[in-house]
């Protein structure tokens, strides 16, 4: 029998065909899914620039999630023996596939009215209450929920019928050819899930490409966004079950008496919003804010704060301005160290904010704050966007612009973790002097951090070979005087308040429960109206973004409890939160308390560089345990925001 030459090569194709036409009318259903969500919203998106962008990102957004869908039944379908019971089991696995992305865009427009998002944690959150959730839904939208259904029901039958007939036109492919294939499906599958040659896959940082929210929410599937949220899910935990419980009230009582003020919290469904006054008279002009967090560079790498000779860039630049020199990070991470300096929120039990689900839009960050006052925001970083998670949760919390890697053009140096530094303040300079309006702006070296790799003779090494962590701190600091020899040089200067401060010290490590020493950073802020003096107190990094509140000359409102140190009583003693593993430390003038995981707290005396057992201070372990569990409430609760206007 003779077949159609469109028929012969659907059935020459075998398993393989079946395979590719699928994943081709998954892929279409998507892009017509996302259209029509564009279409929805034409009137927020008509004049952004380059929508077809979204459609490129999305599909290459589409193929991850289709190829994770497919891959078991990719699998079954070669491997399997027993033609009927393969195909009918394989069939089936790939209609609820198929189920799962009809169910979650058609679900996606009134989730999207609701709460301006694709189907996040919120979603399925709301799964675990399924009477309550469809008998609400029953009682609201009659008339859409039936019609929905029938939608779902016909898409999703349609897609089987397909399925079964594409199978059966399809050549049975001896188990030889199948297992040759197998290998061939499986880097497919594999090269489509991960869709980068880079050092991370892709991930929904790949997808946040615009400044635009909504851009950026299109531009992944609903099923993508609802995997992702799961996923990250399981970085969450819960403070109260691991360390102790107290009422929430005196939670509230706890954490707030740390601001060094006496505050009036009017919204009670953000417990910690507060007015921060003007500090000084407001300037002619807002001035700039431009904050520089250094990798893995704590206090024994400066010179300054009585470690090694490696930064004289940095010891000049710090008797310019505020010199913090009893200044400690709240954890061992890049991602701690921008959670705190970005967002001023403490470290909990779970993974930092930056990669939590429920931070991922309206969590508060200082650009979100200074773009309500004019500013336009930007982050500057050398390598990728998706490393953890970065780009996503910055555009969706504050920043309008993301730069990375692939936005230099001709780097002095491209190494494992992006640009050199020196390629990263260059290109900072550049985007200062090309803005209109103040700006604030982050950015974030990499330089230093392991395999260290820089550009040659630019620092007289501290010793052989180059590639070590003492020369690429040297570098590090040579990098930042290149950016304030840059900067003198432009008009920006003179009105911009700079804060440079290390994100973590490296490979921090020691015998007591939480080695104090080794979470010691450099931090110093200079400009306009920022008084010449060391701050010898004990300070955290988030008490930064409220100091730098301060120096700005205008009123705010924010959910920060760090303290701007400048105005502290003078008899407040210094306060410092740490985190090292499981072990969370708290530090108020000498004092440490420390919270391990199903342990009675313990108090220890801070002295000579270690932490020596004293009697319990209970009262200091109850205002530790505060913060442990005002975080993680706060998180939970999605308290840590700016009100809607």
């Amino acid at each position: 029998m003779n077949h159609p030459p469109e028929q012969s090569l659907v059935r020459r194709s075998g398993p393989v065909g079946v395979l590719f036409a699928l994943f081709l009318v998954c892929l279409l259903w998507l892009s017509i899914a996302r259209g029509a969500l564009l279409a929805m919203n034409w009137s927020r998106l008509y004049d952004e620039p380059a929508l077809w962008r979204m459609f490129a990102m999305g599909l290459r957004m589409d193929t991850i999630v289709i190829c994770q869908l497919f891959a078991i039944p990719a699998i079954l379908y070669l491997l399997l023996p027993g033609k009927v019971v393969r195909e009918r089991l394989v069939a089936v696995l790939l209609t609820l596939a198929a189920g799962v992305l009809i169910v979650m865009e058609i679900c996606t427009p009134n989730f999207m009215a609701e709460f301006d998002r694709r189907p996040d944690r919120v979603y399925y959150e709301y799964l675990r209450y399924p009477h309550e959730v469809f008998g609400t839904l029953l009682k609201t939208y009659p008339v859409q929920l039936v019609v929905a259904a029938l939608l779902i029901a016909s898409l999703t039958f349609s897609f089987w019928w397909l399925t079964r007939r594409r199978m059966s036109v399809a050549a049975d492919w001896s188990w030889p050819a199948r297992l040759l294939a197998f290998p061939v499906m499986a880097v497919l599958l594999f090269g489509g899930i991960r869709s980068s040659l880079g050092h991370r896959p892709a991930n929904l940082s790949t997808a946040a490409y615009s400044g635009n929210h909504l851009v950026n929410e299109l531009a992944a599937s609903s099923t993508y966004t609802l995997f992702t949220a799961i996923y990250m899910s399981r970085n969450e935990a819960d403070a109260a079950a691991l360390y102790a419980r107290m009422d929430r009230q005196d939670v509230l009582t706890r954490v707030r008496k740390y601001t060094g003020t006496d505050l009036e919290y009017p919204v009670p469904d953000i417990p910690t919003l507060h007015r921060q006054p003007a500090a000084i008279s407001p300037p002619s002009k807002p001035p700039n804010v431009v904050i520089v967090l250094m990798e893995s560079l704590g206090a024994g790498f400066v010179g300054g704060l009585g470690g090694l000779p490696l930064t004289p860039n940095i010891d000049r630049l710090s008797s310019e301005g505020l010199s913090f020199t009893q200044l400690y990070a709240t954890g061992t991470r890049t991602v701690r160290g921008l959670e705190a300096v970005i967002t001023g929120f403490p470290p909990t039990a779970s993974a930092s904010v930056l990669k939590l689900p429920a931070a991922q839009g309206n969590f508060f960050t200082l650009a979100r704050l200074l773009r309500e006052h004019g500013y336009a925001t930007q982050f500057v970083y050398g390598g990728v966007s998706n490393f953890d998670n970065m780009g996503k949760f910055f555009r969706e919390n504050g920043f309008d612009t993301f730069i990375e890697q692939k936005d230099f053009k001709d780097p002095a140096l491209l190494g494992t973790w992006g640009v050199s530094d020196e390629d990263l303040v260059v290109k900072a300079h550049e985007l200062f002097q090309a803005q209109q309006r103040p700006f604030f702006s982050v950015l974030l070296t990499t330089s230093n951090h392991v395999p260290f790799e820089f550009p040659q003779g630019r620092i007289k090494l501290h010793e052989e070979p180059a590639g070590t962590r003492n020369n690429a701190v040297k570098y590090t600091d040579y990098a930042i005087g290149k950016l304030f020899e840059l900067a003198r040089t432009a008009p920006y200067f003179e009105n911009t308040i700079f804060l440079v401060v290390a994100d973590h010290d490296a490979r921090v490590f020691g015998e007591d429960l939480v080695p104090i020493d080794r979470f010691r950073i450099p931090g110093f802020i200079i400009g306009p109206g920022v008084p010449r003096r060391h701050e010898d107190r004990v300070a955290s990094q988030i008490d930064l973004a409220p100091t730098l509140l301060g120096l700005l000359g205008i009123e705010t409102t924010h959910p920060m409890i760090g303290r701007d140190v400048l105005h502290l009583a003078a008899d407040a003693p210094g306060r410092a939160i740490m985190q090292y593993g499981d072990a969370n430390g708290f530090r108020v003038g000498d004092k440490v308390v420390v919270h391990q995981p199903h342990m009675s707290a313990e108090t220890f005396l801070y002295k000579d560089g270690r932490l020596l057992p004293t009697e319990h201070d209970v009262e200091l372990e109850r205002d530790a345990l505060a913060h442990l569990l005002w975080a993680d409430t706060t998180y939970r609760e999605r308290q840590y925001r700016l009100p809607k206007h």
